[in-house]
């Protein structure tokens, strides 16, 4: 391999690298779920998982187009996403995200803990094909995509590790 060869071959490492960083994309309903949605960028923040997190408000009942438009856009990305859904009431935009998505997708309910199993029916119980996690702790959702990020980067597993670690967890 020529020295030019080497160089073009770490470079396009260096950028495959990059591109597998992967992402978590919440979703939230509206804009009143912020608070409760904060939470889990908080979290990865203060447990030091380098991950970056982006926020959307798109709401399948009142902004379906835009809703599909920001999948459509995050289907053509080359890199790992983890989308958390964020809705309260039916969560519709759990099963539309993930109906529409290659993406995981994990349901956290903002309003679980007063509807409770009327709540996780509305989130998880969904038609054959339509895969979607609940979780309904912002932490633990934040904890399970880094969890699924971490098995293609090598950085945010070693984060994971040593997070495990701090708990008294086997890694």
């Amino acid at each position: 391999m020529t020295i030019t060869q080497t160089l073009s071959f770490k470079a396009h490492f260096s950028e495959y690298k990059f591109m597998t960083q992967g992402k978590i994309i919440v979703f939230m309903g509206s804009k009143s779920d912020q608070d409760f949605a904060s939470r889990i960028k908080n979290f990865l923040e203060s447990k030091h998982f380098s991950v970056p997190c982006k926020f959307i408000v798109a709401s399948a009942h009142r902004t379906p187009k835009r809703l599909l438009s920001e999948i459509e856009r995050l289907e053509g990305l080359k890199e790992p996403i983890v989308i958390i859904t964020v809705a309260g009431l039916s969560d519709a935009l759990s099963g539309v995200v993930a109906g529409s998505s290659r993406f995981p997708v994990i349901a956290c309910p903002p309003d679980i803990e007063q509807l409770r199993g009327v709540k996780f029916f509305s989130s998880a119980m969904t038609p054959k094909g339509v895969a979607v996690s609940c979780v309904p702790k912002p932490e633990n959702a934040a904890l399970a995509a880094v969890k699924i990020l971490s098995m293609s980067n090598d950085e945010l597993r070693r984060q994971l590790e040593t997070f495990m670690r701090q708990l008294g967890k086997p890694t």
